[in-house]
């Protein structure tokens, strides 16, 4: 059994390695569990008595130079890495991939830039709310059907808190606190109970923009989203506004733009009407305007809102909107070069 110590010891010493996996597989070849050296202590334990102690000292020295010799390899090759780093230091470092904002965020931005050089003023207020500022302070009488336009996630019953639908609750706060005039925007996010589908989700998020001020006419208001759609969309957009009804604007309408697919012709994604929904707008209703105290018989307003999400849709031709929300690397990437 010493004649077979001395070979192996023999053979370890005249081991050379090139990299960490052949040290690695030296090492399982003579310590590991099935590896040589055990295979020497279970023949240790069948030797005579008088042998045991010359044989066990030459087995606990190869152990011992073995695992010298393990770490004398490490350290070789951690030194010549260091080594090739210092012979030339211009080496380039390895590629770091840089992140992009998200396109809600981009669009986001760039609305509140354009509102501001018209000089709208950001406002922000609470996303859990109660019923007074979402639905009541904004003319919905109590069981009225205008309710049902939106479905509402209620955390509390008596009184009624609530996940706010839209960033109107903001304007109803900015009218309690604020003098007049009030020219404001608030962008947020907002929550519905809908079924999530490539068209909605039961998140996203609002830009609501409100104007109060003595002989603000329906003509400013339009003037105002014609001069956003051609900033954010392009000079060559057209807008069209029609008749609708939201209970805190009257009258009230729908926005449209020009399709920038087709440039109004028509193709499937204005479905061959050559026009693509944005917003909606309306003079504030003057029963707003009384519940937050403010005198009706001499000042007027005008409010809009647009889904950000919609129109970061129509700009980038994104036609799923839970893309938005998967966090998708190759997605978000193509809007490194959006800002």
């Amino acid at each position: 059994m010493l004649h077979t110590i001395d070979k192996i010891l023999e053979e370890a010493r005249q081991f050379k390695a090139e990299s960490k996996d052949e040290i690695e597989q030296f090492r399982i070849k003579y310590l590991g569990k099935k590896g040589t050296l055990s295979e020497l202590f279970r023949n240790f334990k069948e030797l005579p008595v008088e042998e045991k102690k010359e044989v066990g000292q030459k087995i606990n020295q190869l152990k011992q130079f073995i695992s010298e010799k393990i770490e004398s390899l490490l350290s070789g090759i951690s030194e010549e890495y260091r080594g090739d780093l210092h012979q030339d230091l211009t080496l380039p470092g390895p590629p770091v991939s840089l992140g992009a904002r998200h396109p809600i965020s981009v669009v986001r931005n760039e609305i509140i830039s354009i509102f501001g050089r018209l000089g709208y003023t950001i406002s922000e207020g609470p996303e859990i709310e109660d019923d007074w500022h979402v639905f009541s302070s904004l003319n919905f009488p109590p069981e009225h059907p205008a309710r049902d336009m939106q479905d509402t996630f209620f955390i509390e019953k008596d009184p009624d808190i609530l996940l706010r639908t839209h960033t109107s609750s903001v304007q109803v706060r900015v009218m309690e606190k604020e003098s007049l005039p009030i020219r404001t925007i608030s962008p947020g996010r907002v929550f519905r109970n809908e079924a999530i589908s490539a068209r909605a989700h039961c998140i996203f998020h609002q830009v609501e923009g409100l104007y109060i001020d003595e002989n603000v006419s329906f003509a400013d208001l339009k003037q105002t989203l014609l001069y956003f759609a051609r900033e954010i969309f392009g000079k060559q957009v057209e807008i069209r506004l029609r008749p609708s009804y939201f209970p805190f604007t009257e009258p009230s309408a729908e926005m449209d733009i020009s399709c920038q697919i087709c440039g109004g012709k028509g193709c499937n994604v204005c479905k061959y009407t050559g026009w693509l929904e944005i917003l909606g707008c309306g003079m504030v209703d003057p029963n707003v305007l009384e519940f937050n105290g403010i005198d009706s018989k001499k000042y007027t307003g005008f409010a809009f809102g647009m889904g950000i999400e919609r129109v970061a849709m129509l700009k980038y031709q994104v036609k799923d909107l839970r893309l938005y929300f998967e966090n998708d690397i190759r997605f978000l990437e193509q809007f490194k070069a959006a800002y």
